[in-house]
């Protein structure tokens, strides 16, 4: 099996696009292997590129999509393939234990989350590269805002005095969040509660930081 994650989280939350996608369906023909992806945020791809989301798992066996990420849902991801791979998927979350009753609400706000707000997810991604762009202009840290396709924003720390996990807890404290990846990298994502006025705010904190350093 292949498996494939779209958008890719660890590549500045690239889209893969249908070009890749059909190259990829080929080489599964080719050796009689599967497809799966995780499209946790194919939405965020589809919207990317244009496209709709069905027109990016066109040569998948299964895909599985997360409502409570971009879509803004409390809570829920859903998997789909042939009847058969799900009734079997069925069968294997009930060996496992898994399931959830009476989850009428939660499928409710599901639907929602696909009904209206898949086409906002442009102003996710506009909010990401303004907030790219001005961490770019920062000599604190290094980044090309020209990666950012999407939500997600990657960048590193450039000066020495300070790690990633000591600059999380300075803008936790002023209430930004973000992940600290590694020696030097940092993840920032955008989502439904983020807006413009938000990012400026951001920018803002992370200058009161840097300039408070020693």
């Amino acid at each position: 099996m292949i498996a494939l994650e779209n958008t890719h989280n660890r590549c500045n939350g690239s889209p893969l696009d249908i070009t890749y996608m059909r190259a990829v369906g080929e080489l599964v023909r080719r050796y009689g292997l599967k497809i799966h992806v995780d499209g946790a945020r194919i939405f965020n791809a589809a919207v990317a590129l244009g496209l709709e989301a069905k027109d990016l798992v066109s040569e998948v066996d299964s895909v599985t999509f997360c409502l409570s990420k971009g879509l803004g849902a409390p809570v829920g991801s859903v998997l789909c393939g042939s009847r058969d791979f799900i009734n079997e998927a069925r069968r294997a979350r009930k060996v496992l234990g898994g399931g959830m009753r009476q989850a009428g609400v939660l499928a409710a706000a599901g639907l929602v989350a696909l009904a209206e707000m898949i086409d906002r997810l442009a102003e996710d991604h506009a909010n990401a590269l303004k907030l790219a762009k001005g961490l770019a202009e920062m000599d604190a840290f290094f980044l090309d805002s020209g990666r950012v396709k999407t939500n997600i924003v990657f960048f590193e720390i450039t000066r020495q005095e300070l790690t990633p996990q000591e600059l999380v807890e300075r803008l936790n404290a002023e209430g930004v969040r973000l992940f600290a990846l590694g020696p030097r990298q940092l993840r920032a994502v955008i989502n439904y509660h983020v807006t413009a006025d938000g990012i400026e705010y951001a920018l803002a904190v992370f200058h009161k930081v840097l300039g408070g350093l020693k």
